[in-house]
């Protein structure tokens, strides 16, 4: 967040006395960015609270949340340098300090890769894939901010609406950055995964040699940490003592090979029985009620 504030403060510091519809468009979307983060933080916070008997799940959806106030930031960004982009299309003015700008646009390239750097590495350190997915996306802003300086050098060579495109370049970006991280959030709202990673977990299971067939796996996110519910199949003679035991194996071998889940519950079936459908009691009646299944 400092980095990229202070970032934007330098631009803006040059952008008074320029007039850069793009270097605006770009102040605007570091500004936004530097923001994004307060509510990051307090989702973190909140997501370090323990669980209660209410919320026995602890807080992490409150990332979650985050997430929404986030995208709507980015969305009012966009429509903010969208506006006066189109305007500066419409009605063209002169541009003042090319050279400012232009150093305007490598500060913020600069900003936004040191930022970039920074998330990444703190990512990898705590296995949070989001953070590391974050980091990415500043180093693309870097490169929105290298657009600026294309669109300086169109103005030094006579095309002065070469500024105001470039504006409106950048206002594409900050928008489908607005559609993945949108598409990606009510993705995990409704539960959602890569479906790669249920793979990993079905692979993780089976490392552990008693474990004669994984069923059914389901995974969901909780903040920037996974749950798992894995149903796996033994042999039916071993003693529930036994089974206890490979149980607590596979839930080993799972949080050792996917550093991003917090959590796994595992139910031991005999092979016998093996799966979901086992488990299931068909339709009946009791005394007068209502017929139902479970």
């Amino acid at each position: 967040m400092l980095g990229l504030l202070l970032t934007a403060l330098v631009q803006v510091a040059i952008l008074v006395f320029t007039s850069s519809v793009a270097l605006l468009a770009d102040t605007i979307h570091n500004f936004g960015d530097a923001a994004t983060a307060i509510p990051l933080w307090v989702a973190f916070l909140m997501a370090r609270k323990k669980p209660s008997k209410r919320f026995n799940y602890g807080y992490g959806r409150v990332e979650d949340l985050a997430g929404m106030v986030i995208v709507f930031i980015m969305l009012v960004s966009g429509v903010l340098a969208g506006y006066e982009s189109f305007n500066a299309l419409v009605q063209p003015h002169e541009i003042k300090h090319l050279g400012a700008v232009a150093a305007a646009s490598l500060i913020g390239f600069a900003g936004n890769e040191l930022v970039a750097i920074f998330r990444i590495r703190t990512g990898k350190q705590i296995g949070s894939a989001a953070l590391v997915a974050d980091g990415y996306h500043a180093r693309i802003d870097g490169l929105t901010s290298l657009g600026v300086l294309v669109g300086i050098i169109g103005v030094w060579f006579g095309y002065p609406q070469a500024d105001p495109v470039v504006g409106l370049v950048i206002t594409i970006v900050i928008f489908k950055i607005v559609w993945d991280s949108g598409k990606s959030l009510f993705t995990r709202l409704l539960d959602g995964v890569d479906p790669e990673v249920i793979d990993e977990v079905r692979h993780a299971a089976h490392h552990v040699a008693e474990v004669l067939e994984v069923t059914e796996v389901r995974v969901r996110w909780l903040g920037h940490r996974l749950l798992a519910d894995v149903n796996i199949a033994i042999k039916s003679d071993l003693p529930v003592e036994q089974g206890h035991q490979i149980a607590r194996e596979v839930r080993h071998q799972l949080l050792h090979h996917l550093p991003y889940l917090a959590n796994a519950t595992i139910h031991v079936d005999p092979v016998s029985a093996s799966g979901e459908r086992h488990h299931r009691i068909v339709e009946h009646e009791h005394d007068e009620l209502p017929s139902h299944s479970h």
